[in-house]
């Protein structure tokens, strides 16, 4: 007796479910056909429906001749969303509805009244109380619930224009309904302007002339106030006893200015006499032409003087005499500056005095300024209220003679215009026969097939043991595992099923390619070995037993995450399909929560390509190549959290030139990663060398323990790897397919 160990061990078997539309085609096919009939035949009986549609556009009809003065297009408002939408409903308001009503005599006719010829089964209904006795509502509600049936105003997407769309069983009562809808809305517009000017007229005409009484007054205030308070308007629209302080406010500054200068010239002067300073740095002593040429015969002196010492001495009569004039033209520009000093202090008290007067006047006058600036504000404050309501007054009359024109002329231009009246429909829009009954047809079939399918899955019918799946026979617990050997059409299947790696993992079981050595296995119950084929086979040989000491994948990354290694070589001397155990030990780490990176260097992709079903991504030779960057070439696994850099689709040759790089990106990813595995096909010690750094471990990838593996191991450890591991993905689901518990591609 056989149980089943968990509930993912089953799996929808697709050939078995879809079988199930086969065989029950001829129930699926009757069904779908009595649907299709009923949908047509009711299709066919229904009453016909006519739709027809009038287009309004909301918008200023003002033209410029008529437009009122001062006023243009670019000052009204444009209506927006709301507005548009506001005048929805005022089209589809009751008023609006009970003009049309009246106008069509629509109360006469039983499409909009059913009281007038009600049929049994609806007198039936009533009595029975199913349905509300139409006789209770007044006859004007149930035209206007019948019309708000039928109507449909929208407003048409990113536009100023509405759709009056009315549907009845009368063609062209139903264009005559849209089109009376149309007209009876630009008639309400029409007469609430006509209202409009009225009640502006109404209200201007007392206005103005109230206002022209109060315009005399004021303006009269005014005259009487400017004769009362003299005043008198200088330059610059000024009163003159200010335009007078202004000017001799500039005197007084300009005085003012004078006679400190000449203060200061003086005092300087003075300064250097008497500290016995030089004169020549004083800018009025220089400006003196008298002292100027005392300077020059001073300057010629002694020009003289050291002429004659050359040949004369001291005490000679010449020299005394040149000596005494020097003195002398000393002592006359020292005279000279006095006159200097007493001329600036003279000029210094006339400015003083001009000052005084100065400031007399200007205290005069600010009195007269206060004064008429009093009288100015008043003035003012008269002259703006004149004006306030002379505008206003203005105003209004331009207004009222452009208002009363209109009233007269009955002139009202309506903010909307019929663009498109309706026209009598030629064809009903309800039923469509073709569509309703395709629909049918289609969801009838499509319900079928559904209910069929869901059926088979719930019966059990679909369902297969999974891939890998575990069943423990109770009688043979403590008995040692077998290998059932799968048929033919089943490894063909696994195969396909299985990507690039199906052909060397179709077929063998865990036991048969990495079953430990009982010194180092797990408890004898962890090593017992799945049977996969529903039914027992005869031959059930013993399991395989390597001989070269490797290690299957969960040990691999067991390993890498105690060493706390940064890189993972993976070699693969027996081609693409060794390949797996790197995609699968980069799964295992990542799992474990570490952020890994898995780098193919593999000619054709054969790591990368089943972890993004598709080798067209951008990867290491488009970076190599300088054609893409770190984030265009790492992409996310779709059956793990790992990431991945596939071979890329750049020129190999050309990227293989700037294969000294790979150091530096090696670097770059170990200081982003936790790990990263790198997947180098059979690749030799000397072609994993630019990959080799700071805690690597390498690896070497088996299917079979052969003398390819064997000489390629040696090789390794000889050229200065002796910590080469074997790992072997025998045994494991494909990486290209999801694990149960894990995230999948959907």
């Amino acid at each position: 007796m056989s149980v089943q160990s968990a509930a993912a061990d089953v799996d929808v078997d697709l050939r078995q479910l879809f079988a199930s539309l086969a065989r029950n085609w001829l129930r699926i096919v009757l069904v779908t056909l009595v649907v299709t009939g009923l949908a047509f035949a009711l299709a066919w009986l229904a009453t016909p429906y006519y739709k027809a549609t009038a287009k309004l556009e909301i918008g200023s009809r003002e033209s410029e001749y008529t437009r009122p003065p001062g006023t243009n297009d670019d000052e009204k408002p444009i209506l927006d969303e709301q507005g548009v939408a506001t005048q929805v409903q005022i089209i589809s308001s009751p008023d609006i509805l009970k003009q049309v009503a009246t106008k069509l005599n629509l109360d006469k006719l039983p499409e909009f009244d059913e009281t007038l010829k009600m049929s049994a089964l609806g007198r039936m209904l009533v009595l029975v109380g199913l349905k509300s006795d139409p006789f209770d509502i007044p006859p004007e509600e149930r035209v206007l619930n019948a019309m708000h049936d039928k109507l449909n105003v929208y407003a048409v997407e990113k536009t100023r224009a509405i759709a009056i769309e009315f549907a009845s069983k009368d063609p062209k009562l139903a264009a005559a309904i849209a089109n009376g809808i149309a007209e009876a809305y630009i008639a309400s517009k029409g007469d609430a302007k006509l209202e409009s000017n009225a009640a502006a007229t109404d209200f201007l005409a007392p206005e103005i002339a109230d206002l022209q009484k109060r315009v005399k007054d004021a303006e009269a205030k005014v005259a009487a106030f400017r004769a009362q308070s003299d005043l008198l308007m200088g330059g610059n629209n000024a009163v003159l006893p200010t335009q007078q302080l202004a000017e001799l406010s500039s005197e007084l500054s300009r005085v003012r200015a004078s006679r400190a200068a000449a203060e200061a010239s003086a005092e300087s002067v003075r300064r250097a006499l008497q500290n016995g300073g030089s004169l020549d740095s004083v800018p009025e002593v220089l400006s003196s032409e008298l002292i100027q040429r005392l300077r020059e015969r001073q300057v010629e002196l002694r020009a003289n003087i050291a002429d004659l010492s050359t040949t004369l001495l001291d005490n000679h009569p010449r020299i005394r005499a040149l000596k005494s004039q020097l003195a002398d033209l000393d002592g006359q520009i020292r005279n000279e500056a006095q006159k200097i000093i007493r001329g600036l202090s003279a000029q210094a008290q006339t400015a003083k005095a001009r000052e005084d007067q100065l400031v007399a006047d200007v205290n005069t006058l600010k009195a007269a300024s206060a004064r008429a600036g009093e009288q100015q504000v008043q003035l003012d404050a008269l002259q703006r209220d004149a004006n306030v309501q002379r505008q206003q007054l203005e105003s209004y009359m331009a207004s009222y003679n452009a208002v009363a024109s209109r009233k007269d002329r009955r002139y009202s231009p309506v903010a909307a215009s019929l663009i498109a009246s309706a026209q009598v429909p030629s064809q009903p829009y309800f039923p469509k026969i073709g569509p309703i009954t395709g629909a049918a047809a289609a969801a009838s079939l499509l319900l079928m097939a559904i209910g069929t399918l869901l059926g088979e899955l719930f019966s059990g019918r679909a369902m297969r043991p999974a891939a890998g799946a575990r069943f423990t026979d109770i009688e043979q617990v403590a008995m040692p595992a077998a290998r059932v050997e799968p048929t033919v059409a089943e490894k063909h299947d696994e195969g396909r099923a299985f990507g690039p790696y199906g052909e060397a993992a179709a077929g063998y079981s865990i036991a048969e390619a990495e079953l430990p050595t009982p010194a180092d296995s797990e408890p004898a119950e962890d090593r017992a070995t799945a049977v996969e084929a529903s039914e027992p086979s005869e031959s059930m040989p013993e399991p395989r037993q390597s001989r070269l000491g490797e290690i299957d994948v969960e040990k691999a990354a067991e390993k890498l995450i105690a060493s706390g290694a940064a890189r993972a070589i993976f070699v693969s001397p027996e081609g693409d399909e060794a390949a797996a155990s790197a995609v699968l030990v980069a799964r295992e780490v990542s799992d474990a929560g570490l952020r890994v990176l898995l780098l193919d260097l593999t000619a054709s992709g054969a790591a990368s390509r089943p972890m993004l079903d598709s080798g067209l991504f951008p990867g290491i030779t488009n970076l190599l190549a300088s054609e893409a960057q770190f984030s265009d070439v790492i992409h996310p696994d779709l059956f793990s959290d790992a990431h991945v850099i596939p071979v890329g689709t750049a020129d190999p040759v050309r990227a293989m030139r700037a294969a000294d790089r790979l150091p530096i990106i090696m670097q770059s990813l170990t200081t982003a990663y936790d790990l990263v595995v790198v997947e180098c096909g059979a690749a030799d010690a000397h072609g994993i060398s630019r990959l080799v750094g700071d805690g690597t471990e390498v690896f070497l990838s088996m299917l079979e323990a052969d003398d390819q593996v064997t000489q390629a191991a040696v090789k390794l450890i000889e050229n200065g790897y002796p910590d080469v591991t074997l790992v072997t993905p025998v045994g494991h689901e494909p990486p290209g397919t999801p694990v149960p518990g894990k995230r999948s591609a959907a």
